[in-house]
């Protein structure tokens, strides 16, 4: 059973294998950005902590973004699909966090919790298909290869930095702090 701390993320493991830490500490960041976005509607999203133009909803849509290229597209070599297949990324870089601002509440937390769900699954497939070692379909951005332990260890990195710039936006907007 795994302890759920008073904020409803589930805690890493404390004495565990490799694998189980690895999950165990990514579900716990995906949780801790769950409860910084918790109970904000599209003002509270929308919030900016200048100079920074990043809003927590750009923040949700980024790493919706994320999860899928890492574990769908890199990691499973499928192509994109919607809303990604149809950016120009070349001329929008930025376009999952600016875009944000034109989504609801419900469809930033419905494409993260989906892209979550999703790989979730993905990364069970593939961890049955061969462990931690197996490499990913497709190389990274620089056509460097990556096995599936470096894809999990750059998803904690990944939401563990943006947590941090969760922690000063979600103060910002309404005072809530907490590791």
């Amino acid at each position: 059973m795994t302890d759920v701390d008073k904020q409803g993320r589930p805690e890493p493991p404390l004495a565990a294998n490799e694998l189980d830490t690895l999950l165990g500490f990514l579900e716990f960041h995906r949780a801790t950005l769950e409860w910084k976005c918790a109970g904000l509607g599209a003002d509270g999203l929308a919030a900016k902590l200048p100079p920074s133009r990043m809003t927590l909803g750009g923040m949700l849509k980024h790493l919706a973004f994320v999860e899928d290229y890492w574990f769908s597209h890199t990691l499973h070599g499928r192509d994109p699909q919607p809303p990604w297949d149809s950016v120009d990324w070349s001329a929008e870089p930025d376009w999952d966090w600016e875009s944000a601002a034109g989504d609801s509440p419900e469809q930033l937390r419905e494409l993260w919790n989906g892209s979550v769900a999703r790989s979730r699954v993905l990364t069970a497939e593939a961890l049955a298909a061969g462990g931690l070692d197996g490499m990913a379909s497709r190389s990274g951005r620089d056509g460097s290869a990556v096995n599936r332990r470096w894809i999990l260890v750059h998803m904690i990195e990944e939401y563990s930095r943006h947590n941090g710039h969760a922690d000063l936006l979600r103060e910002a907007v309404d005072g809530l702090v907490g590791e």
